[in-house]
């Protein structure tokens, strides 16, 4: 038999990892003469930039926040030639909003598929558990390692129990001598209390620090040892933070002598060594929301004497004499605890026993083959037939995201406007509306993909739009590459831009600092609000508004400007459109698709049914006169297009073709309907052929996005606004993917309002 996994793989340091290892070497199938039966291929999990060398038995790996390596595992996977899929799954693995992107891949496998549920939460997130559900739904069977986890997942998430299936966590068949193990350590005249694992502030490791003052009154030969590093994750965020302050709870409660922190993630040899030695283990968590502890079932497979806060796993492990409990965070109590077992040997040994007769049973041994006897049984049946989303979105056509080009235009004031095929053309300086775009692009950036080069992008075009703020909250537009003035007051339409992406920051910002300077600048600029005339601006303002107030909803003087802003929008649909003719002036001309892009936000904000009608059949309009047969073909920018009369087919820019994109994908958002995802799809192939002229803008060379076409072929110039409009628009299609395959979420999500004749 042929196993594919789907998991964290050492030498990544992560339990998940250490977890898919041990059960892909039990499932091996290697009988007494030491042949193999089973072959297994691995497809491993990478966090963030991080790279690693991987043993033979890893065939792919998959990048966290990389959506299409997700669609590709799964052809990998279907062609292998594997004949069962077994999925280790955890919260913060898997890229998305909670761990989204892991549905697309489970949607297309064509084989049997075992999911291992690692964690399950009883108070999930409407995300959480949307994702949850439809995972188990895609899986033939569903396995967990406690009976509080087959009441959760039958109670809150709704899967059939006949899918669940109970098998422990496994532990390696490793047994050292206790006192050999403490002689090896030079621990023979120590009581040792031990805890390993990663380290972050959930572990409550204070706890028992807080607790040993009282111990060691009474036995003074006590050390407690914390075995492990600081999760990567707290390590990537937080530092050191945690480790320094337990640091210096030690030192401020003298116990130096007796706490020993050892910065390491060992093998499971030496673990096994030092959880030999120790006389008792104790998991002292803050929270009772674990379902499964690896190291708590280590320590039960070794026969350590485990005292633990009542976490579910813990709850249900250590009844029947195998350990002890005391209250989260109750540093008292678990003294007593631990005071009372050391006082009395043949009670502490009793312990040891019943937890190691437990442990004979979780040997990975015997856990493997209960995984492979599980495997079998799925080969005799076909795999179930379950509801198959048709796909929209073809990720696999995209190019790879990369800032490549964007780099290569910006400097430490901002973003270059203009370029010369792909070289930054300095001559030309920088101006506002690409810098906010750009400011736009890298928030997005940042949200969906979390990758650091945005986040060392983001304060330059924010101090860009900071320096070019005049005293009235107005905006210059132009600056030299000297760094000269070349305006006073800048468009119109460079201020709705701002704002716009001003509005996105106040929702999206990755930390305070970001979030009180955009804060401070989107003020300054609120009360030129009211004085807006250019529809394209006031459009712009609308949608950063918008976004202002999806988090602030109760700020009422934005809700006011917001309604007036809208008003003039309306009313310039009123004035202009007729029965032939739905539109916001009498021609189309750029742009055009934020103009009902603006209203469709708005509508979702102030949930008005006629903002949305109006919304609605402008969009409608627009698209009747740009997409056709699945091509877009914008407006062109030489005469546009005047009532009446030709519309022009030349000049197109990508920044046309972005407004298509984002108006598309907030009409999906307002009413759940998926045939916008197949225009959303079709305008931003427009970037990569499918337009009139079937050639490709985006250049795969220098990862830059060309100015548009004209009559005699391709602009090649690369300026910034041309290659933002692209990555903007590549960000909300893999966005859109995402949100496609919340199915659940998308269901209940804002659904169309009941318009009202007009």
């Amino acid at each position: 038999m042929k196993l594919a996994y789907i998991g964290t793989y050492p030498p990544r340091e992560c339990g998940i990892g250490t977890f898919t290892e041990n059960l892909t070497k039990s499932m091996l199938g290697i009988d007494k003469q030491g042949v193999q039966h089973n072959e297994v291929l691995v497809i491993a999990m990478n966090d963030g930039n991080q790279k690693y060398i991987y043993p033979q038995e890893v065939k792919l790996q998959i990048r966290q926040e990389q959506q299409t390596d997700y669609l590709e595992a799964a052809n990998f996977i279907n062609i292998s030639g594997a004949d069962v899929c077994i999925l280790e799954h955890e919260f913060g693995i898997f890229g998305g909003l909670s761990g989204v992107y892991i549905l697309p891949l489970l949607h297309r496998l064509e084989i049997p598929l075992i999911v291992t549920l690692h964690t399950i939460l009883d108070t999930p997130s409407y995300n959480e558990k949307a994702i949850l559900k439809e995972i188990c739904k895609m899986a033939d069977k569903v396995v967990v390692m406690s009976q509080k986890a087959i009441l959760f997942l039958t109670s809150i998430y709704d899967v059939s129990q006949e899918k669940i299936v109970l098998i422990e966590h496994g532990v390696p068949d490793i047994h050292f001598d206790r006192m050999d193990s403490k002689k090896e350590f030079k621990l023979t005249q120590k009581k040792l209390i031990l805890t390993f694992g990663f380290i972050g502030r959930n572990k409550g490791i204070e706890t028992v620090i807080k607790a040993l003052p009282e111990i060691i009154k009474k036995h003074p030969d006590i050390l407690y040892i914390v075995l492990g590093k600081t999760h990567p994750n707290v390590l990537r965020h937080e530092g050191e933070e945690y480790r320094t302050f337990l640091q210096l709870l030690i030192k401020n409660l003298h116990l130096e002598s007796h706490v020993l922190m050892l910065n390491e993630f060992i093998g499971e040899v030496v673990l096994f060594k030092y959880l030999s030695a120790c006389d008792i283990y104790i998991t002292p968590y803050l929270n009772k929301a674990q379902i499964t502890s690896g190291t708590l079932s280590y320590a039960m497979g070794v026969g350590c004497a485990v005292v633990s806060t009542p976490y579910w796993h813990a709850a249900e492990l250590l009844n029947e004499n195998r350990g002890r409990l005391f209250d989260f965070n109750n540093h008292q109590q678990l003294a007593g605890v631990l005071n009372e077992l050391l006082d009395d040997p043949e009670t502490l040994k009793q312990i040891q026993a019943n937890a190691y007769e437990y442990g004979k049973n979780i040997t990975w041994p015997k856990i493997g083959k209960k995984y492979l006897h599980l495997s079998n049984s799925l080969l005799s049946f076909p795999k179930q037939e379950i509801y198959k989303k048709e796909l929209v979105i073809n990720l696999l056509l995209l190019p790879p995201f990369s800032l490549t080009h964007i780099k290569r235009l910006t400097d430490d004031t901002g973003i270059i406007q203009h370029a010369k095929f792909g070289i930054p053309n300095l001559k030309e300086g920088y101006c506002l509306d690409d810098n906010a775009r750009a400011l736009l692009m890298v928030l997005m950036t940042y949200k969906q993909k979390k990758e650091e080069q945005a986040l060392e992008l983001m304060p330059i075009y924010l101090s860009y739009i900071h320096y070019m703020q005049n005293i009235d909250g107005t905006f210059r537009n132009f600056l030299s590459f000297s760094r000269t003035f070349l305006d006073e007051v800048g468009s119109e339409d460079s201020f709705g831009r701002t704002i716009w992406a001003l509005g996105y920051l106040i929702g999206n910002a990755p930390n305070d600092a970001y979030y009180q300077t955009g804060k401070l600048v989107f003020f300054e600029a609120f009360p030129n609000f009211e004085k807006l005339n250019s529809i394209r601006s006031i459009a712009n303002t609308i949608i950063g508004v918008s976004y202002y107030l999806k988090t602030n909803a109760s700020d009422e003087q934005m809700m006011e400007a917001l309604k007036n802003l809208t008003n003039k929008l309306m009313k310039a649909y009123s004035v202009h459109h007729s029965e032939d003719w739905h539109w916001f002036e009498s021609l189309l001309a750029y742009d055009n698709g934020i103009l009902p892009l603006a209203l469709l936000h708005s509508a979702q904000i102030t949930q008005d049914p006629r903002v949305q009608e109006v919304a609605l059949i402008t969009m409608e309009f627009l698209e009747e006169h740009t997409l056709k047969d699945g091509v877009l073909s914008v407006i062109g920018n030489k005469k546009w297009y005047i009532k009446d009369e030709e519309r022009s087919f030349f000049a197109q820019q990508p920044v046309d073709a972005m407004a298509m994109v984002l108006m598309f994908h907030q009409a999906f958002l307002m009413t759940g309907e998926k045939e916008y995802l197949n225009k959303l799809f079709d305008s931003f192939m427009w970037f990569l052929g499918e337009n009139d002229l079937r050639l490709s803008l985006y250049d795969f060379e220098t990862k830059g996005c060309c100015d548009g076409f004209e009559n005699y072929g391709i602009n090649r110039n690369q300026g910034a606004e041309s290659s933002l409009a692209y990555l903007i628009s590549h960000l909300t299609v893999l966005q859109a993917d995402e949100e496609f395959y919340q199915s659940d979420v998308i269901e209940n999500h804002t659904k169309r309002l009941q318009p009202e004749s007009l």
